[in-house]
């Protein structure tokens, strides 16, 4: 199975294959201001299977075209110390700010794909949420997912 993706202006493309390892929100402060809600939604896939599409793929009639620019399709990057004092690399679209997703030093062998950007409905993450991270900074007017473990922190 394979899962894509893009930015609201569609500069960037990325996909990956298989299933989520994991399905989490995350609540924490820097989550909250980096996306301007209340927390991220995000696909837990391994780094291996995620992949980032370098160039706008665009259609012409029934022919696909793909346009090769060194800055469309290339997803800058802002590093944020997060509470493990790691880096947590936040991956946006330099056009239109889209949040993409997120590498984060404490997990190197995953990629955190925000959900809101997935196509096709796959926003909702099935339905299922594995698990909260900072529930202590969730706001009060959200109550938990059911059946998603809580975590006060992360980990």
């Amino acid at each position: 199975m394979t899962t894509t993706g893009s930015c609201m202006c569609g500069d960037i493309r990325y996909h990956y294959t298989g299933e989520p390892a994991v399905t989490a929100l995350c609540h924490c402060v820097d989550c909250q201001k980096w996306t301007g809600g209340a927390f991220t939604s995000n696909a837990v896939v391994p780094r291996t299977a995620f992949s980032v599409t370098q160039g706008m793929c665009i259609t012409h009639g029934s022919t696909l075209l793909t346009v090769i620019s060194p800055i469309l399709g290339t997803p800058k990057s802002y590093d944020a110390v997060g509470a493990s004092g790691k880096i947590n690399k936040h991956f946006f679209c330099s056009n239109c700010g889209s949040s993409l997703y997120t590498e984060l030093e404490v997990m190197p062998d995953v990629t955190c794909v925000k959900a809101g950007g997935l196509d096709g409905g796959a926003a909702n993450l099935g339905n299922q949420i594995g698990v909260e991270f900072y529930v202590k900074d969730r706001p009060q007017y959200l109550k938990p997912c059911d059946g998603a473990k809580q975590e006060p922190q992360f980990g």
